[in-house]
């Protein structure tokens, strides 16, 4: 049986065993700048090279936060890449009759992401949209595991659109979520929020960090809420506040395409609300809008018209999809009290 041994000795590395050219059983590596080379030079007698992975302390929460960005940003030039050269299909049909599509820019960005993490990430657990793709985690420890949503805004890039059109990636550790990426894959920015930080960054494409904070001076009445369809299509409550007589916000505004990037609209404080409807939520989607939100003091707010009353929850986060009975109205917490005497105000229906 052939063996290989490595001893590391100072600055010195000595691999011990049969070489590629037979000539002897061990050779030395006379600096620490040639030990990788030492290691890749050692050979089965047929030829083949032994890559040995080695570890190289632990990653600190920098570490991660880099890293993730980096994945984003490849995404992102991926998915680029495919813009005017790309063939969709049609994945399922959804109750209602649209489509649920995929494209090629879905399934190269999710290429990347997933070469990455688990050359990266070994041990964490991925959950990625395409092909229901599920990694275990094999921390002992701990329950780490990714999100990746590689192309968010699939629609919208198929119409070729200049906006709305995003890539995604969370980390989550034992049910919380500890770092968060969006990518707008049309400006190239990324919005970011590491492990360990109660900061968020905007990060422009030529790497220019600016720190996201929210207005706290800002009042609904003066700001716009953002909605996914007209008012009159959402709940009584969310109708009222967005467009009635004695509405909460200065105007609404409709949008569509990728969750992830609206979102990064109320980070930014171009708006000062977003209505997220009933229904499923995927944890690729659902994952890195809570943990930027929650990173920069939003909270999700469960709206019941029927009772004329709300309630401040946490979504639950989980590998797989979960399900609102009601809208979420997501608005930064020093803004609540405005909310409360709203509705304390609102007339009786």
């Amino acid at each position: 049986m052939w063996s290989t041994t490595i001893t590391l000795t100072g600055s010195n590395v000595i691999v011990r065993g049969p070489t590629a050219s037979r000539s002897g059983d061990h050779f030395w590596a006379k600096s620490r700048s040639n030990r990788a080379k030492a290691i890749s030079r050692e050979r089965w007698p047929c030829g083949r090279p032994v890559f040995m992975s080695r570890i190289f302390g632990g990653l600190t929460a920098h570490a991660v936060g880099s890293l993730m960005k980096e994945a984003v940003r490849r995404a992102i030039v991926a998915i680029r890449g495919e813009r005017f050269s790309f063939e969709a299909q049609v994945k399922r049909v959804l109750p209602g009759g649209s489509r649920d599509l995929v494209t090629t820019a879905d399934q190269a960005a999710q290429r990347v992401f997933v070469k990455l993490l688990r050359d990266w990430f070994p041990t964490y657990g991925v959950v990625a949209e395409e092909n229901h793709l599920s990694v275990p985690c094999t921390e002992p420890d701990h329950d780490f595991w990714f999100t990746v949503d590689p192309l968010d805004g699939t629609k919208a890039f198929i119409r070729r659109q200049s906006h709305g059109i995003g890539t995604m990636l969370a980390l989550v550790c034992d049910g919380d979520v500890i770092a968060a990426c969006v990518g707008d894959v049309m400006t190239q920015e990324v919005y970011a929020t590491r492990p360990d930080s109660p900061k968020v960054f905007r990060i422009s494409e030529f790497g220019v960090a600016e720190k996201l904070e929210v207005d706290k001076g800002r009042t609904l009445r003066t700001q716009w809420i953002q909605l996914r369809d007209p008012p009159s299509q959402h709940s009584p409550m969310v109708d009222e506040l967005a467009a009635g007589p004695n509405m909460l916000f200065s105007q609404y505004e409709i949008v569509g395409g990728s969750i992830g990037i609206s979102m990064a609209r109320l980070w930014k404080g171009e708006v000062a609300a977003e209505v997220i409807r009933p229904g499923w939520a995927n944890p690729w989607d659902l994952c890195p809008v809570v943990g930027i939100s929650r990173k920069l003091g939003f909270v999700f707010v469960q709206l019941d018209s029927a009772r004329g009353n709300f309630q401040t929850i946490d979504p639950p986060i989980a590998r797989s999809p979960v399900r609102s009975e009601r809208e979420l109205l997501v608005i930064h917490h020093s803004r609540v009290g405005e909310l409360e005497a709203w509705l304390a105000n609102r007339p009786t229906r």
